[in-house]
């Protein structure tokens, strides 16, 4: 059975944000910078509830050995490894500088490293982060560890270091497994190298696995993507993120070594998207949300039934909505009711921690009215409905009356089956669920008032 049709996929395939958060990072401000955060530390520092609840902690690991044509993540590409060993030492002033404001022994309960690719650091390079982490923070038993890793730098022995450096989850860019796709991107890495680091990471006891996978890629096609979902769905892996490939070259300069001619066409694209919809829910995984599926036993989709599901700037999350501490090159974070976002530039970056100073150069300070609406995206994109009652007694609010524009727009989208606006709140449907994000897209007064969003990727 087709999980959504290719018809009403099309219809709202609109370029979108992702909300990560809510306002998006393109809201940012500069005039939000170090003394603004400092504060947020503070007064995370000073707050009872916010030293009874643990922080997640992101690094940003910029390097790659070598550059692949889709990117558009934040990186450096060097095969000079000294860099990294540099970048260490900053990374070190720039957690000393965090603990001198939030204390030392905050309790972490989750950790990312992404990138770039963080498998780039050495095997020393990764002992010397985590034991920086370590000293400066309290990494809680249980918690999610989690590593972003390129098949081509790790092998078994490496995995197993990852292991005894307390990283308990992977994830893997896999993106496709096509050979003529993988040279159009200059990613080639055979399919047995993946495979392989399954079997290790199985037997060395890792929680979770996931695989990256893009569809909209220079030389695809609905033929030969089937062929790459059934690979994957033979890997079995316990977590799967589906990305659409957005084709940017006028802001990526790496995208420009793509011809737009050798891009799948925009029917083929959706087609790609329905039948991987297909594809990993016939093989018995959850769609969980926003590109993310997950087997039936995986603390993600254990998380969805159960309504716990949260989001933050790594994406669907089983965390409690907490503080995100962001390291690193223009890693982003969120304090309290404040985001933040670290300098871009490595120069800029390391200039600021060389005077002492944040590397933060822009960021936001939520007013109500994003308060109120990042509780109603937040709760549509993560639990698939929205209560009236408990968002007008969270925040004094009449539902209706505040978001009168808002249930006008979504009448439509009412009679396309994608939710259901009862006398109690508003209910994601199933089909709905596959184009949550649209249903957000209600939500963002910025976006409402912004009818440029050419910016940001297209849904489909």
């Amino acid at each position: 059975m087709t999980a959504v049709s290719p018809d009403l996929l099309r219809r709202f395939d609109v370029p979108g944000p992702r909300y990560t958060s809510y306002p998006t990072a393109d809201r940012f401000v500069e005039a939000f910078g170090q003394e603004d955060y400092v504060l947020a530390l503070q007064e995370r520092r000073s707050g009872a509830l916010a030293k009874a609840l643990p922080l997640s902690l992101y690094v940003h690991i910029p390097f790659c050995a070598s550059l692949c044509y889709y990117c558009a993540c934040n990186k450096i590409i060097t095969r000079r490894h000294d860099r990294a060993e540099v970048y260490l030492r900053y990374l070190g002033r720039e957690i000393d500088l965090h603990t001198a404001h939030c204390g030392v022994g905050q309790a972490v309960s989750q950790l990312h490293l992404g990138g770039g690719t963080p498998t780039f650091l050495s095997d020393a390079g990764l002992q010397e982060l985590m034991r920086m982490l370590r000293r400066s923070f309290s990494l809680a038993p249980g918690g999610e560890y989690s590593i972003e890793v390129d098949p081509r730098t790790v092998d078994a022995g490496r995995l197993a270091l990852l292991a005894q450096l307390g990283f308990n989850r992977l994830s893997l860019g896999v993106q496709d497994f096509d050979p003529q796709v993988q040279k159009a991107v200059h990613r080639v890495q055979p399919a047995e190298q993946v495979f392989a680091l399954r079997e290790s990471a199985r037997a060395l006891g890792f929680d979770s696995m996931n695989v990256d996978l893009i569809y909209g890629l220079p030389h695809q096609t609905p033929q030969s993507f089937e062929r790459t979902l059934a690979q994957v769905t033979q890997l079995r892996s316990e977590r799967i993120a589906l990305y659409a490939y957005a084709h940017l070259p006028e802001r990526f300069k790496s995208q420009r070594r793509i011809p737009f001619a050798a891009l799948p066409s925009a029917s083929d694209r959706v087609l790609m998207l329905a039948r991987a919809l297909d594809a990993f829910t016939d093989a018995g995984y959850v769609y969980v949300g926003m590109d993310h599926f997950a087997l039936p036993s995986d603390a993600l989709a254990v998380a969805k039934r159960q309504g716990r599901l949260h989001r933050n700037f790594q994406g669907y999350s089983t965390r409690p909505e907490c503080d995100l501490v962001g390291l690193g090159v223009s890693a982003i974070g969120r304090v309290g009711a404040t985001y933040s976002q670290n300098a871009k530039t490595l120069a800029e970056y390391c200039d600021f921690l060389d005077q002492g100073r944040l590397p933060v150069v822009r960021g936001l300070a939520l007013t109500r009215d994003d308060l109120v609406r990042r509780a109603a995206i937040m709760a549509l994109m993560c639990q698939g409905k929205l209560l009236f009652e408990p968002m007008e007694q969270a925040w004094l609010i009449d539902f209706r009356q505040y978001f009168a524009a808002e249930l006008a727009q979504l009448e439509d989208m009412a009679q396309q089956g994608l939710l259901r606006v009862g006398a109690e709140g508003i209910e994601v449907s199933p089909t709905g669920w596959f184009l949550v994000r649209a249903i957000a897209m209600v939500f963002d007064r910025y976006l409402q008032a912004d009818r440029n969003r050419a910016r940001f990727s297209r849904i489909i």
